[in-house]
């Protein structure tokens, strides 16, 4: 697979995975959230709120992989977008300790992923 396809696969996989985890916290609220179930409603009105902007973010990915050529602008921006909501974990982390094991985990993808799609989305004159 090359680059370019390794890319664009990728990009459409975090789109649709984006828009059915945004979707999925708009209809679940305060069960999409693992260990958070028994939250009030003001944090279900805004885990619903986020969930639909989340779903707005995987359109964003699937708009920019349907270009061609994918314009590696959008993917810097999007990876960005991910990488700096991986830096909201750790910072969560510092100030109010451990998250359940799946938010680690998230976390972890948010931070792992965004220099994957940079170094896909670099051009051969970047090289």
């Amino acid at each position: 697979m090359t680059k370019d396809k390794a890319l664009h696969a990728l990009m459409l996989t975090m789109g649709y995975g984006c828009v059915a985890i945004g979707l999925f916290h708009v209809l679940l609220g305060n069960s999409a959230i693992p260990g958070e179930s028994s939250a009030g409603p003001t944090i279900d009105s805004l885990g619903r709120f986020f969930g639909a902007i989340f779903a707005g973010y995987g359109v964003a990915w699937i708009q920019a992989a349907r270009r061609s050529p994918i314009r590696t602008t959008a993917v810097r921006r999007l990876a960005g977008i991910l990488f700096l909501g991986g830096l909201g974990r750790i910072l969560s982390l510092a100030v109010h300790g451990w998250p359940h094991w799946f938010q680690v985990a998230l976390g972890i993808v948010e931070l792992a992923l965004p220099p994957l799609f940079l170094w896909l989305a670099r051009t051969d004159s970047e090289q």
